[in-house]
């Protein structure tokens, strides 16, 4: 039986459709501050997990959110090695990993900055790889 070579290009097409897929990057990087390793997004900016979010819900809306940005995801993204893409109360998706959503801190101005670290007596904390 031979395959003909219209059959072939589209298997190797539809192949070559998913790799992407399947060996995306992750939504995050690593960075060194001055408390060691973190997730950072990806201009480097240190992320944060706030402790009142529960079960892969964001509990940081309005005013919360100006101060504490969500790390944004796509509506294509797709969850996979400890990232989820959750759904945030105005429907836009957030990245969360291992299950506590991500964040930045408005008032980190470069990268390997931490000053939102144990902001709010804690609450928020450094996400570790």
């Amino acid at each position: 039986m031979t395959t003909s070579p219209i059959r072939l290009a589209l298997t190797l097409a539809a192949l070559l459709a998913i790799v992407p897929a399947a060996f995306a990057a992750p939504p995050t990087k690593t960075g060194k501050t001055d408390k060691g390793n973190v997730l950072t997004d990806a201009k480097g900016m240190s992320l944060y997990t706030f402790d009142k979010d529960a079960d892969g819900k964001s509990v940081c809306n309005g005013p919360c959110a100006t101060n504490w940005p969500a790390l944004k995801a796509e509506a294509s993204d797709a969850a996979a090695d400890g990232y989820t893409v959750i759904t945030r109360d105005d429907g836009s998706k957030q990245w969360a990993h291992k299950g506590k959503p991500l964040y930045t801190f408005a008032k980190d101005t470069k990268p390997g900055d931490i000053t939102g670290d144990g902001f709010l007596n804690g609450a928020w904390h450094l996400a570790m790889p």
